[in-house]
């Protein structure tokens, strides 16, 4: 019996069923085509020709199957197929058109059936699915599969970077309850620069021009924020202000900071392997960084207890460094750091602590994802020292939220507080002034 007669005996398909192109009915269609083209020719097969030989033999094979079967669907409608089975055989499926996408930063599948994507800050649900859990593990494996890695009931989770620079996340049952569960933050081929900070509103040009000051006067920073704040992009644009004639050492989980500098050496952990042995953690990379001379160490993300490593490089030599942390204001993103320098495993007194962290932090630029998805720079925040056993900080710019308008959009602006920071004695003594009209 031949393919879509099968398939007419289970329910009468009509091309505008064939129009909801994210239909399980659909899906199936191309499916079975899809098994009807590797029963024929074969994956391997495919797999060695080059890229458009292969697609052209896709193409003639479904057009001939359609041809037979359902003779009545417009020539749209078969590209449209055409297009999903190309996908199903030489890339990822259902998740391709979404790759593809060059609006879409992140892509969130919660099992088979509910697929998300972040779009300008806003999450919005998808009309793609998965034939099954068995399909979506199948995607997951082609996916993970070229960078050594595996997924299964032994090693339920995994964490990766694509060739592209590409994050991904999957994690699978019995730890994930309803099916399959796979993230991938893609790797924005469009860096950001100073001028789209400042023309999106995430700061103004005071700020910026501090911030570079700051940078070149050897201040250390750290970028706080919440998950998908723009901490990255941020500490990549600011990291863009070291100057040209100094060794830079970037230190990440995945590799996402991309440096104009010529003198930059990127180092990146390692997951431990299928024995469970062989891990490399970002600790171990900070601390062989001291041994590689650097002029500024640049972290992606502190959240253990690299974090001491990081603070006591800071005090002994390598000022100017830069990280970001996951926090929800100024305030909060030291009361990490004293956090994670307890999971170092050091003995150490409270305010011990505090006096290392007020003694090698300059500053913290808090950046936050608004409700209307916007993103921006909410705090320019000083670290002025330690009263008593508290660390003292001071706002040098804020933004100030008036409200909402009609049309869901954050009212408000950046501002000076008025406050002069205490550093600019010293970025004096390095040559660099700052105009006093950037405070008031």
């Amino acid at each position: 019996m031949s393919l879509l007669a099968r398939l007419q005996n289970d329910q009468v398909i009509t091309p505008n069923t064939v129009k909801e192109t994210a239909s399980s009915r659909y899906l199936e269609i191309v499916y079975q085509i899809h098994r009807e083209i590797i029963r024929e020719i074969g994956q391997e097969t495919f797999n060695s020709k080059g890229r458009e030989e292969t697609e052209n033999r896709i193409r003639n094979i479904t057009d001939l199957i359609i041809e037979n079967d359902y003779d009545n669907l417009p020539r749209s409608e078969r590209e449209v197929i055409i297009k999903q089975v190309t996908d199903e055989v030489l890339e990822f499926g259902p998740l391709s058109p979404l790759l593809r996408d060059e609006t879409v930063s992140e892509i969130m599948v919660n099992g088979p059936k509910q697929v998300y994507v972040e779009r300008r800050g806003k999450i919005e649900r998808v009309n793609v699915v998965f034939r099954d859990n068995l399909h979506l593990h199948t995607v997951i494996e082609r996916i993970i599969s070229p960078l050594g890695r595996r997924l299964d009931e032994s090693m339920p989770m995994v964490d990766a970077r694509l060739p592209d620079g590409s994050r991904v996340n999957a994690i699978i049952p019995p730890l994930a309850l309803n099916g399959c569960v796979l993230t991938i933050r893609k790797f924005s081929k469009n860096l950001l620069k100073t001028a789209d900070l400042i023309r999106n509103n995430s700061m103004t040009s005071h700020m910026s021009k501090f911030l570079e000051a700051c940078v070149k006067g050897r201040m250390s920073i750290i970028v706080s924020g919440g998950t998908g704040a723009g901490k990255t992009s941020t500490l990549n644009i600011i990291s863009g202000f070291i100057p040209h004639d100094e060794r830079i050492i970037t230190i990440e989980d995945s590799a996402e900071l991309v440096l104009n500098q010529d003198h930059v050496v990127t180092l990146e952990t390692r997951p431990s392997n299928v024995d469970g042995k062989g891990e490399i953690a970002i600790r171990d990379l900070v601390r062989n960084s001291l041994r590689m001379r650097p002029d500024r160490i640049v972290v992606g993300e502190v959240r253990g207890g690299e974090a001491l490593d990081m603070l006591q490089a800071m005090n002994t030599g390598h000022d100017g460094s830069l990280s970001t942390a996951h926090a929800n204001s100024p305030r909060d993103a030291l009361a990490r750091l004293e956090t994670m320098v307890l999971m170092a495993g050091m003995e150490m007194p409270m305010k011990a602590i505090r006096e290392q962290i007020a003694s090698a932090i300059d500053f913290i630029v808090h950046q936050s994802r608004l409700s209307d998805g916007t993103r921006k720079i909410t705090h320019i925040t000083e670290v002025v020292g330690m009263e008593t056993d508290i660390i003292t900080l001071q706002d040098i710019f804020i933004f100030d939220q008036t409200g909402v308008d009609e049309r869901g959009r954050v009212q408000g602006r950046h501002r000076a507080t008025g406050i002069k920071p205490k550093c600019l004695d010293k970025l004096r003594t390095a040559g660099i002034v700052i105009p006093d009209e950037f405070f008031a």
